[in-house]
């Protein structure tokens, strides 16, 4: 019998992408088993984002070191997958030669047959927008689980059209599974040993997939079904839209225990003219009433959010409203970034800050959130908290897991085994997790 061929994918960005290689890796199933080197591999797949900084170049350059191990593996393919390969297409293939398959991420259900075509000496191209549904086609969950905790694409792309975005290009328009697939899935995914479930889509509080009954449902309805799923203990969703977060899902956080009081809702700025030249649709204002709203149906709720610092044009006092929103808001979590060209966009074309500007601008904020994040930690000092346990930490009887605030925690002497809710009191905080003891 043959030994089935090696598999590795290097995954780049976003939790959808870490969905998308784990189906990538199940649809190619009957021919390869992972690997997690590229030195040993038959097939190598980078999944990219092109979210970031100089992405495609950082494609390239990877692609650069890759190439000599098909000098030592005559047999290995190198192909490019996600919004790197959606963006740049054939340029990828005409740019590195040594590059045999590249796909979009709307048609990786078709890699089977692209696989076999490469595997035959030619080349493979798809970045089309197919009419089939590429998860109905891609059936099955279980080879790829990482139990106890898993993500779940429910909704793709994006019509917002953020000045700054390239997602609307690379993803397309937005499209929502059907409320019965998401639902069989997570059934599937809990049957496999998973009890908290991630939703995921680029704007997933826009969901509104097909009902059986005929009526959509909405991302509240979708979430208030999953609490009755047997055997699933925890849910969150990533990332959201603060003009989709209507009365039901603002509710569902007061209402559901198994949805986590945690909720990440980008802003990117605290000023309303840099709001409305990134295309938000929403001021500071309503942002901040949002906030108070979601407070108040959830009080403990550990708010996130999303910056970018040194967009086209941005002043200093659009950059200080900016700094007074994160104060107001107090976030346990943000990620934020300078400003970066994407080509395409409507603000590519535009004048940018001086460099040197937009650092100290972005150094200052991260300073400000940092001093949150922390103020967030050490309050958690002495109070009890359940933890989803994930795997062994590096001390003796020490086990690593998630707080429901998603705070990454210790917990020293334990006997709870990975995928059960540990109740613990925290008892100490350090820089990036706290360390707890049992109850």
């Amino acid at each position: 019998m043959t030994a089935p061929k090696k598999l590795f994918i290097k995954t780049y960005g976003c939790q959808m992408n870490v969905y998308d290689s784990e189906r990538m890796a199940e649809a190619l199933g009957d021919s390869y088993v992972e690997t997690k080197t590229a030195d040993d591999a038959d097939m190598i797949l980078l999944n990219t984002c092109h979210i970031r900084e100089k992405a495609a170049e950082k494609v390239y350059s990877e692609l650069g070191r890759l190439k000599p191990l098909k000098a030592l593996n005559p047999d290995l393919k190198i192909g490019v997958t996600g919004c790197v390969a959606q963006a740049e297409g054939a340029e990828i293939m005409r740019r590195q030669p040594a590059v045999d398959l590249v796909v979009g991420p709307q048609s990786y259900h078709r890699l089977p047959a692209m696989e076999a075509r490469v595997r035959s000496g030619q080349t493979a191209l798809d970045t089309d927008f197919p009419e089939e549904d590429k998860f109905e086609k891609m059936k099955g969950r279980g080879k790829a689980v990482r139990a106890p905790s898993a993500f779940l694409t429910v909704q793709e792309g994006c019509d917002k059209f953020c000045a700054f975005c390239v997602v609307p290009y690379t993803r397309g328009a937005e499209v929502s599974r059907p409320a019965s697939r998401v639902l069989t899935e997570a059934r599937e995914l809990v049957e496999n040993g998973v009890r908290e479930i991630t939703l995921l889509g680029q704007n997933v509080n826009a969901y509104h997939g097909a009902g059986s009954e005929g009526a959509d449902y909405t991302l509240a309805r979708l979430i208030r079904e999953l609490a009755k799923v047997d055997g699933l203990e925890r849910i969150r969703y990533t990332t959201s839209h603060p003009n989709d977060m209507d009365d039901a899902l603002i509710a569902a956080h007061g209402e559901v225990d198994k949805l986590m009081p945690y909720l990440h809702l980008p802003v990117q700025s605290g000023s309303d003219r840099i709001l409305k030249r990134m295309n938000r649709s929403h001021t500071a204002d309503s942002y901040l009433r949002l906030i108070e709203r979601i407070r108040e149906a959830r009080p403990d709720i550990v708010m996130s959010g999303d910056f970018i610092v040194g967009f086209p044009e941005e002043t200093d006092a659009d950059f200080e409203a900016t700094m007074d929103l994160v104060r107001e808001v107090k976030y346990g979590y943000a990620y934020s970034f300078k400003y970066s060209t994407r080509p395409g966009t409507p603000a590519a074309e535009r004048t940018l800050v001086d460099a040197a500007v937009a650092d100290e601008r972005l150094q200052r904020l991260q300073g400000l959130i940092t001093e949150q994040q922390r103020s967030i930690q050490n309050a958690m000092v002495g109070r009890d908290l359940s933890v989803l346990v994930e795997k062994t930490g590096r001390e003796t009887a020490q086990m690593v897991g998630k707080s429901e605030y998603l705070h990454s925690v210790h917990i020293d002497n334990a006997t709870a085994k990975v995928g059960e809710v540990a109740r613990v009191r925290i008892v100490d905080a350090k820089t990036n997790s706290l360390t707890a003891v049992e109850l």
